[in-house]
């Protein structure tokens, strides 16, 4: 779940990048397809059936669908969320599934009004010295291993809330590190960091490891 499934972009886009620095060099050998994949955890399988087949009716039905759940979306004050927005498509008389709106307003980053008491992980001490931002809220990297963003966020689950830290590779968007826990220590964002650089166990020398200011990682890793 967290090593793999939502952690990336999607393939389409992986293999755009793929296809566009293909042929770049670097000390005049160049990149090719396999070298790229193997970076990213991609297979170049999966590039090459992607380069070579049609655009699928699913395919050509979502990019249909995507503007006319936008629409429905930003008319209703960007509130609604997938159940309401699959009633109103329906009402308009564009037949879609629920689970179909969910996926398709997931790709395009809309999130509706969640009700419900909000959990709040961390309580910020104000006068507290905080490290700089030395990313200055820029969040792409050149290469693997330069830029790691971490953060911390929590999941209802039956029997309660479980807490969970991770670190995203801001390259590969991979997922190098994580730590799931049912209490909210310190320990959980330092078992993240240590599980991403052993998983790397590459030069990490020029490492930008970034969390917010206002998180838990800002008490541990300061």
């Amino acid at each position: 779940m967290f090593l793999w499934g939502g952690t990336r972009p999607p393939v389409k886009e992986v293999v755009l990048f793929i296809a566009n620095h293909r042929d770049h060099r670097t000390d005049g050998f160049r990149w090719g397809v396999e070298p790229i994949c193997k970076v990213l955890h991609f297979a170049p399988s999966t590039y090459y059936a992607a380069k070579s087949r049609t655009p699928s009716a699913m395919s050509l039905r979502h990019e249909e669908l995507k503007p006319k759940i936008r629409k429905i979306y930003q008319d209703n004050r960007s509130l609604y969320g997938a159940r309401k927005v699959w009633k109103q498509a329906n009402r308009e008389g564009t037949h879609v599934g629920r689970d179909q709106v969910a996926t398709l307003m997931a790709a395009q980053g809309l999130v509706g009004v969640v009700r419900g008491q909000k959990k709040r992980t961390t309580i910020p001490d104000e006068t507290a010295p905080r490290p700089s931002d030395l990313v200055e809220r820029n969040f792409t990297a050149a290469a693997p291993d330069c830029l790691w963003v971490a953060d911390l966020t929590y999941v209802s689950t039956w029997s309660g809330f479980c807490y969970v830290a991770f670190i995203i590779d801001a390259f590969s968007r991979f997922i190098v590190g994580w730590k799931v826990s049912t209490s909210l220590s310190t320990e959980v964002a330092l078992d993240a960091l240590e599980m991403a650089i052993w998983a790397r166990r590459g030069d990490l020398s020029g490492l930008v490891h970034h969390s917010d200011s206002k998180n838990r990682y800002a008490g541990c890793l300061a």
